[in-house]
């Protein structure tokens, strides 16, 4: 690969140089016998072991180990929609996440399509070559139903990182802010801004978590079932969140005495608004790469502030979530990715902070090497807790 490209030393630019993986093999080939036994003739027999039996695709091909990470380009980021060539490096960066903190092989796909027919249709056709499918970077809604739909084609697990990848780890951060600031679930008032993939994921993982006096809010203020505009999946949004309190508004009204504040949403949240939350308030600006409420702006008014971004303590990062879940749910076969099973990695990566838990630690680093293999164990272990491990 040549040295020279059009934007030649900058340091983003040249690391990108050729793509950011390769495929490699695993098997010798320097001679006529290493040929035929992994290709023709040997690889014949193997063919027709797996023709006679398909489980035998889990003892002698890559599939079982290999995910596919699937984005129409509609979302990368927070560039919006790019396109499905723009997306590419985003998507090659997955794969070689998930490579490095999940042991898992993973191949990015790029499709030239927003049709949620088109999607599904060529996502269920490719699930033969793979384990398990992660969606990425597709919009919303639109992303709800073509995972919804997906799971109940395949018997594979199928995860949409951008709404349950955050919602694990905010979840994972948030019990450890509430054991900081004294907090009980049940007694906490919580205020998600952004009622897109994550912000939806999001409420329902908390509501999982024993979490009651939730609200969550739109451009238009809090979604309630007495707006006239909301979506389907607003609509059941509203009814187990703000329609349980009765709570309606504006974000700054919601915000008042509210102990914490989850930003999935872009824009800024005014200081005078943040101000008049509880006393140790909990602040997880999470929106990338300016968070709704600047770290410096938060901290005068919460004791604990997490961000999206790493130049900041308490990091919400997906990578923490989706390559352990995986790596998991591969381990035992598992035929879903269950509530269960994002409840049990949300309460690994909680636990590995213990004692060390501080305003400045609620989460754990993506570089701390316990990570992948803690949340993997208890992803595995609720797996068969709920009855979809298949080995």
């Amino acid at each position: 690969m040549s040295a020279t490209h059009p934007h030649s030393g900058d340091p983003v630019f040249d690391l990108h140089v050729g793509g950011k993986m390769a495929v490699a093999a695993t098997v010798p080939l320097v001679g006529r016998d290493d040929l035929s036994l992994a290709y023709t003739p040997g690889v014949a027999r193997v063919c027709e072991a797996i023709a006679a039996d398909p489980a035998m695709t889990q003892h002698y091909t890559w599939v079982p180990n290999t995910v596919a990470v699937v984005s129409d380009g509609t979302a990368v980021l927070g560039l919006g929609d790019i396109g499905p060539a723009a997306a590419m490096p985003v998507m090659e960066g997955k794969a070689v996440l998930f490579k490095q903190f999940g042991g898992v092989d993973a191949i990015p796909i790029c499709l030239d399509t927003t049709d949620v027919e088109e999607i599904i249709e060529t996502v269920a056709r490719l699930a033969p070559s793979f384990g398990g499918v992660n969606l990425e970077d597709i919009s919303a809604p639109r992303c709800f139903e073509i995972e919804d739909r997906l799971k109940a084609l395949l018997d594979i697990p199928v995860f949409h990182d951008d709404q349950h990848g955050t919602a694990v780890v905010a979840l994972a951060a948030l019990w450890n802010a509430l054991r900081l600031t004294g907090r009980e679930p049940a007694t906490t008032r919580v205020v998600i801004s952004g009622a897109g993939a994550a912000g939806v994921a999001i409420a329902k993982i908390l509501l999982g978590a024993g979490i009651t006096d939730l609200a969550v809010t739109d451009r238009k203020g809090v979604v309630h079932s007495g707006r006239h505009d909301l979506t389907p999946v607003k609509r059941e949004l509203a009814e187990m969140t703000a329609d349980k309190t009765g709570r309606t508004g504006s974000l700054a009204d919601v915000l008042d005495g509210a102990d914490v504040y989850l930003g999935v949403s872009g824009g800024t949240v005014p200081e005078e608004d943040v101000a008049r939350m509880a006393p140790d308030a909990i602040i997880f600006a999470m929106a990338n790469p300016n968070p709704e409420v600047h770290p410096d702006v938060a901290h005068r008014h919460a004791r604990v502030v997490a961000t999206g971004r790493s130049d900041f303590p308490n990091q919400i990062n997906n990578v923490l979530a989706f390559p352990g879940i995986f790596r998991g749910a591969f381990d035992v076969h598992a035929s879903a990715i269950t509530e269960g099973m994002k409840l049990a990695a949300a309460q690994a990566l909680a636990d590995l902070v213990g004692d060390d838990l501080t305003e400045e630690l609620v989460i754990p680093s993506p570089f701390d090497p316990r990570v992948g293999p803690a949340v993997a164990a208890a992803v595995a272990e609720a797996a068969r807790r709920d009855g979809v491990a298949r080995r």
